[in-house]
């Protein structure tokens, strides 16, 4: 998935979370829509602006940064 071409970040817009490029649409909203149970068909028909792709990408964004997540462990 090419998130670069389907993700943006600007201070300018939503105070530079991560949207669906071209919306304001945060890809955190759509990982939620879809932890609350919707489909991706209800997603689009919901949001007609955006495409499986962007829903995809959103999907792929996140994997990308828990991915990069550092965890600490803290000794007991």
């Amino acid at each position: 998935m090419d998130q670069p071409t389907r993700i943006a970040l600007s201070p300018d817009i939503l105070v530079g979370k991560p949207i669906i490029r071209g919306t304001r649409l945060a890809v955190e909203f759509i990982i939620d829509l879809l932890a609350q149970g919707w489909s991706a068909d209800e997603i689009l028909r919901n949001y007609p602006g955006i495409s499986l792709e962007d829903i995809q990408a959103c999907l792929s964004y996140a994997s990308t940064m828990l991915k990069s997540e550092k965890v600490y462990a803290i000794p007991l």
